[in-house]
């Protein structure tokens, strides 16, 4: 799969999340092969930029490439500043958000509320296309309710205006991530466009990444959620993608790594205070899918320290010898 002049290793990206794909989780997936890891969204108001929360969503990955920042917006020329911005420092792709359903987004007529003035799509995009020398992306929803599913118009929209890939979630503004994601609507999208169409939403196990193919025949496929906790699922997909077999569950040594290193990251990029705070849903994660954790979860999330974060870890693995740590 390639995005503009970027051929990215895997068709398995990780979808950006408001409060999760912060700097050292994407460093995380990147590493477990995730082809594309997108910052968390970004409002395009950059009066807002000296927020520390902004100023640490625009902290980029510089070690890897490419580097992709998302924003977010309802004026044209706002976003078209925002992209050049980012582009500025440092960013090789900026993917703009038109399927985020959170009420205090969709609020300012921003995210998947845009899918309603299809004129201000197509503003925003041809005016964002413009003012950057790098690829343009965007991500979207099939519609904003069920009865107004109009993902193909806005794709046809965002290709006439030079958008270079296309990520889709499989439900409307109005199902928000409720029911089953519905692939039909991506095959369509996928149909009427040359540029590369991504397929998001409820993709957790290998066997469903191969179902999406055949329904939709994406060109790649984007994780969220189920990467939340457990993001050796790349590793797992691509395995299942080119062996057709499953690849061997990690250990539980491994596990205990792989957690500890994020852990130290956390801290690392937040501090100790707010890294502890942030680090207690990444754990509770973690734990929904390991074995008998349900005391260790309750014990971490309650400290208020990274060494007794840390300490709890360790000794719930030490705990754990000769058991699978790993839920089936």
């Amino acid at each position: 799969m390639q995005i503009g002049p970027y051929k990215l290793a895997s068709p398995f990206l990780l979808a950006p999340m408001a409060g999760i794909t912060d700097a050292p989780f994407r460093k995380l997936c990147r590493r477990f092969g995730a082809g594309l890891a997108t910052s968390e969204m970004t409002t395009a108001d950059i009066s807002l930029w000296r927020s520390t929360k902004s100023r640490r969503r625009l902290d980029i990955d510089m070690d890897t490439s490419p580097v992709v920042i998302q924003i977010a917006g309802a004026d044209a020329a706002q976003l078209a500043l925002a992209a050049k911005l980012c582009v500025e420092r440092g960013a090789d792709i900026v993917d703009i958000n038109m399927g985020c359903p959170a009420r205090k987004v969709c609020r300012k007529a921003a995210g998947s509320a845009l899918l309603q003035d299809e004129a201000l799509v197509a503003s925003i995009l041809a005016k964002v296309v413009g003012a950057v020398a790098v690829p343009v992306t965007l991500k979207i929803r099939t519609g904003w309710d069920p009865r107004h599913r109009n993902g193909v118009t806005i794709a046809r929209i965002a290709e006439d205006c030079g958008v270079q890939s296309l990520a889709v979630h499989g439900r409307t503004r109005a199902c928000r991530f409720r029911g089953n994601a519905e692939y039909e609507t991506i095959a369509r999208i996928k149909n009427s466009v040359k540029i590369p169409v991504i397929a998001n939403g409820d993709i957790d196990t290998p066997e469903k990444s191969l179902e999406v193919f055949r329904l939709s025949s994406p060109d790649g496929l984007m994780i969220g959620r189920a990467a939340r906790g457990r993001p050796w699922i790349f590793r797992e997909l691509e395995h299942y993608r080119v062996h057709g077999t499953k690849i061997a569950p990690l250990d539980k040594h491994e596990v205990r790594d792989i957690i500890l290193g994020h852990l130290d990251d956390l801290y690392r990029f937040y501090g100790d205070k707010t890294g502890v705070r942030v680090a207690r849903k990444h754990l509770t994660w973690y734990c929904a899918g390991l074995i008998n954790a349900e005391e260790f979860r309750s014990r971490v999330v309650r400290v208020e320290t990274a060494s007794e974060q840390i300490r709890h870890t360790r000794q719930f693995f030490d705990r754990t010898v000769g058991e699978t740590s790993l839920a089936a």
